[in-house]
């Protein structure tokens, strides 16, 4: 009957311990309770102010769960101090520093893709319906969340891109201004008088209606080709890429056709060979 008396008397004093412990578990729920009702109060807050800031809808909201989060934890912290009076604050906090380090190491990337998104929310280097380019991946931006933004390209599919890949990488921003300037590159022939060309093409471009006549319009000699003599155009247009695939289309016909008034030929690639010896032409019997 020994082991049943041992028995007895650990779950007395299992029990004695529980009902010392009631007021503390009490306490600690009331602080849980609190807790719950200042964290309700502060989102239901934030609904209301959330129509009156100039914060991004996505960074208010990651703003207000952190400061929720914030809430808890201090609200756990104290619930759990008040629950077990020999736990002190130094304790919990080095216990908290080294779950911190656990998790933070565990979810890296995570915390990594959440960071950069704060970061991208508020810098704001781009907005919803902007059209960028990162590391070969292009598209309009239809949302930017804590975690993603997301790129509609221009074929029709969605890419999720984690924002800590925008944010370390070099990213252009097509559309950040309502133009940009675009280049389109001809080739005139060797026997054409270059001053000409360039007039040609420049009396062309001024009077497109995709180009902006208030800003320079350029064009350039390039280089010698193996066929041709490069000339670059540049001029200024809208920025989205579609106003840029229309000018390009319109600058490109009307060029074509002005050179091809002004009797300045566009070449076809070609290639002369010459033989250092002379080659002794084969001729057929009986000729």
């Amino acid at each position: 009957m020994e082991p049943l008396r041992i028995l007895q008397q650990e779950l007395a004093g299992l029990l004695a311990g529980l009902v010392g412990l009631l007021p503390n578990l009490l306490a600690a729920l009331v602080v849980l309770l609190l807790t719950w009702l200042v964290a309700s109060v502060v989102r239901r807050i934030a609904r209301r102010l959330v129509g009156r800031t100039r914060l991004r809808p996505s960074l208010y909201h990651a703003l207000v769960s952190l400061l929720r989060i914030g809430i808890w934890v201090v609200g756990l912290m104290v619930a759990a101090t008040v629950l077990f009076p020999n736990l002190t604050p130094t304790k919990l906090l080095a216990g908290l520093g080294l779950g911190s380090l656990a998790i933070g190491l565990a979810f890296r990337d995570i915390f990594e893709n959440f960071l950069a998104g704060i970061l991208i929310l508020i810098r704001k280097p781009m907005k919803i319906g902007d059209d960028v380019v990162c590391e070969g991946v292009s598209g309009r931006v239809e949302q930017i969340t804590i975690r993603d933004t997301y790129l509609r390209k221009r074929s029709g599919e969605l890419v999720l891109l984690p924002n800590s890949f925008l944010y370390k990488n070099p990213t252009e921003v097509l559309t950040d201004r309502p133009q940009r300037r675009i280049t389109l590159e001809i080739g005139v022939a060797y026997g054409s008088d270059i001053r000409m060309a360039r007039k040609v093409i420049r009396g062309v471009l001024d009077h497109l209606d995709t180009v902006d006549s208030s800003r320079p319009v350029d064009v350039f000699a390039t280089g010698f080709g193996d066929s041709s003599i490069g000339l670059l155009a540049r001029w200024w247009t809208g920025s989205t890429p579609i106003a840029e695939h229309r000018s390009r289309d319109q600058a490109a016909a009307a060029i074509k056709s002005a050179l091809d008034e002004a009797g300045i030929e566009i070449p076809f690639p070609q290639r002369m060979l010459s033989f250092r010896d002379p080659v002794p032409l084969a001729s057929k019997p009986g000729r």
